[in-house]
């Protein structure tokens, strides 16, 4: 039970697109990533997802819009909503993630920017 730092956590890595779990709350798992450009469509079937945009402009494309995230705003992503993220002007966005802690990185899809593991910092 300690204070977690964020900024800290978040400077430990530099790979974009590869989360890392910094604490789990229950069956909840508190993620950490880094991203720049564009993503790959996906849902999770059976989770909602949470994002914190910690630092730049989250840009959440629906099949039917795009919300913008700003700095210091969450967005939550129903279970079996399919979404994209990402981010534009060559912005590396920090964010945090919760989410429980079976939830496969890109759903249902495989893609080469899927993730399996989540390495704990």
């Amino acid at each position: 039970m300690k204070p977690i730092n964020i900024k800290e956590k978040h400077a430990k890595f530099s790979k974009q697109w590869h989360p890392h779990q910094i604490a789990t709350v229950d069956n909840m798992q508190v993620i950490l990533a880094k991203i720049k450009g564009e993503f790959v469509w996906h849902s999770h079937e059976n989770e909602d997802e949470l994002f914190q945009v910690i630092k730049g402009t989250l840009y959440m494309q629906f099949r039917d819009r795009t919300e913008v995230v700003k700095e210091g705003e969450i967005i939550v992503v129903p279970k079996g909503v399919e979404h994209n993220p990402l981010t534009k002007n060559d912005e590396e966005v920090h964010l945090l993630l919760f989410e429980k802690q079976n939830t496969a990185h890109t759903g249902d899809v495989q893609h080469e920017m899927t993730q399996t593991e989540y390495p704990k910092i």
